[in-house]
């Protein structure tokens, strides 16, 4: 597919502010990428500090705002950092994709409890401080806001040596549903983007012809693209997406539809 992430769009999300985590590659950066091009300012949070300065570098050269700041959203004083430092920087915060995300691939009897912690501080740990810390500045400034979570088809379709995984992105797709309840009244939303397999850096290191079945079970008949899952979580903190809150979108090109191929 054509690269959609710089090109011409309305400024939907005029004077706003989102903060997007995982943003250095993948489905992150296109995230950020159309965040800016719809006329946010964007706040960039990852491990990898010179990828997200790549990409604050691709926004700033076409004239939008972005800002970097490395973070470990594991750690809640990291978090709360980040948090702090959309405020200090941009003055409020609108809009949030919780994208970071680690896997391990392991049938459960060769899967640590090492492993398994580890999954489970970014991919749940991790995105539940974000959400803590966001629905706070969120309703502190009293402007609603929207936030989205990457959840996964693992969450509702079995992966044989995903079991961590899996788990991981169910509780969130549980943890939506109580918190869209919570915040709900002050004009705040949560959901999440379910991905199928897409082309990111993680899926990279898999041959091609290992990867080919996997888009020739899908309705579409391909493998999705960081921007196929990029635009939605943008669209959900549009107010396009205004009465949609506690839904986990699936975003596989057709891969989870039950029946016969």
């Amino acid at each position: 597919m054509p690269d959609k992430s710089m090109s011409p769009d309305q400024d939907r999300l005029k004077d706003r502010v989102a903060l997007v985590t995982g943003a250095g590659s993948g489905i992150g950066r296109a995230a950020a990428l159309k965040f800016a091009r719809n006329g946010a300012a964007v706040v960039l949070a990852g491990r990898r500090e010179a990828e997200l300065q790549a990409v604050v570098r691709e926004i700033t050269a076409t004239g939008g705002r972005a800002a970097a700041i490395p973070t470990d959203v594991s750690d809640e004083d990291a978090v709360a950092a980040l948090v702090a430092g959309a405020l200090d920087r941009f003055g409020r915060l609108d809009a949030a994709f919780n994208n970071a995300g680690v896997t391990a691939y392991k049938p459960i009897e060769h899967l640590t409890t090492a492993e398994f912690d580890a999954v489970m501080a970014t991919n749940v740990r991790g995105v539940w401080l974000l959400v803590k810390h966001e629905v706070e500045a969120m309703r502190t400034g009293g402007r609603g806001g929207s936030i989205v979570n990457t959840s996964s088809i693992a969450a509702t379709g079995g992966t044989a040596g995903m079991s961590a995984y899996a788990a991981s992105k169910g509780a969130l797709d549980a943890m939506i549903r109580a918190v869209a309840l919570e915040i709900g009244p002050q004009g705040i939303r949560i959901n999440n983007v379910s991905p199928g397999v897409i082309r990111t850096p993680m899926t990279a290191i898999i041959p091609d012809e290992a990867l080919a079945p996997f888009g020739a079970h899908a309705a579409l008949k391909r493998l999705g693209e960081p921007d196929d899952v990029g635009d939605v979580a943008v669209w959900l903190c549009t107010a396009e997406a205004g009465f949609i809150t506690g839904q986990s979108i699936l975003v596989d090109g057709g891969f989870n539809i039950a029946g016969a191929r």
